[in-house]
């Protein structure tokens, strides 16, 4: 059984949660979904610039933690971009937030 999933920090919200390749109908893509935390550590280190132990710290996580959680969503961007599909970014928590 695996183990529970740690709450951790999100101090983002995106403008827009849905990308598509141009000229390509919705109907015809797959679809890469990124999760809130996923969306936080892009944020965190490839907008910010913070060191991978500086943004985990922000998300209240462990470093080994974090950096499994950043190479997992730039591995879903990557292939969403070289690979023609849409980014979802996954809006459940971001609803919850603003309740």
């Amino acid at each position: 059984m695996p183990r529970p999933k740690k709450h951790r920090k999100i101090g983002c919200s995106p403008e827009a949660y849905y990308f598509k390749p141009r000229a390509i109908p919705i109907r015809e893509l797959e679809e890469v979904e990124l999760d809130a935390d996923e969306v936080e550590s892009i944020r965190l280190t490839d907008l910010e610039s913070f060191s991978h132990e500086e943004s985990a710290s922000k998300m209240k996580i462990s470093r080994a933690t974090f950096g499994r959680i950043v190479n997992k969503a730039r591995g879903k961007i990557a292939d969403a971009i070289l690979n023609g599909k849409a980014i979802k970014i996954n809006d459940e928590f971001f609803k919850e937030k603003k309740k």
